[in-house]
């Protein structure tokens, strides 16, 4: 599906990320992934590298709110694969403190990572994808359509994100770029194994399909929306949660 795109995935070293970067491998893209630091994109690169010694990955670990430092990772990635077709703005930070707690510290880092990151992954890549005809994807969350019960400004990044994904799309259009964002619900992700099965079984049971979510499953929406097959689809949050809606 993706055979000769060249992608880049930030916060590619685990989870979502690192399962989107892995399907996109799969499907025969080239993949830079981001990372927050050496030893994370070096472990994930070995990690995959051992799976499929044929896979072409590599990755670097910029600081994703400063312009400079991500225009010049773009440029290495263009000068060495010849061309950018795909950004996925996964790196995010979660928070579930109670508002009479956050703290200024708290606040920035959720802001920074949540929005300012892809507010200015979003920025710089564009005279890449310009050429390509390319596709920024986003991560949201379910939170942003539920909200949650403590760690607002969690909710309120990802609320951000939905606003950028599809104010993005209306600007971006006359450039043949698409932008769209994928909303996980509960997801198996190393938090998600980490809670108590008295936490967890109370949620599944309020799913109609009656589990939670893979990394595969957002992997698998990522993977249609970067694709061809998603050639007529831009400013679309689309929400892989395992729910009904009318």
């Amino acid at each position: 599906m993706l055979e000769g795109k060249v992608a880049i995935v930030t916060g590619g070293t685990r989870g979502i990320g690192y399962a989107t970067v892995k399907k996109f491998l799969e499907n025969k893209a080239k993949v830079v992934l981001f990372g927050s630091k050496e030893e994370t994109v070096t472990k994930a690169i070995n990690n995959l590298k051992a799976e499929n010694k044929d896979y072409e990955v590599s990755g670097y670990y910029p600081k994703l709110t400063d312009e400079k430092d991500v225009k010049k990772v773009f440029e290495e990635v263009k000068n060495k694969y010849g061309k950018i077709d795909i950004l996925v703005n996964n790196a995010g930070a979660s928070s579930s403190t109670k508002i009479e707690n956050y703290t200024s510290e708290e606040y920035d880092k959720i802001v920074n990572l949540n929005i300012k990151s892809v507010f200015v992954c979003s920025k710089m890549i564009v005279p890449y994808l310009e050429k390509t005809k390319g596709v920024i994807l986003n991560t949201s969350s379910m939170v942003s359509i539920y909200g949650q019960q403590s760690g607002v400004m969690y909710p309120a990044s990802k609320f951000a994100v939905n606003g950028m994904t599809v104010s993005l799309a209306r600007e971006l259009a006359p450039k043949k770029i698409r932008v769209n964002a994928v909303a996980p619900g509960i997801t198996e992700t190393d938090m998600v194994k980490n809670l108590p099965k008295e936490m967890i079984e109370p949620l599944i049971k309020t799913i109609p399909l009656g589990r939670i979510g893979s990394p595969e499953d957002i992997a698998n929406a990522f993977t249609f929306l970067a694709s061809p097959m998603a050639s007529y689809i831009t400013g679309v949050v689309l929400s892989v949660d395992g729910m009904a809606r009318n």
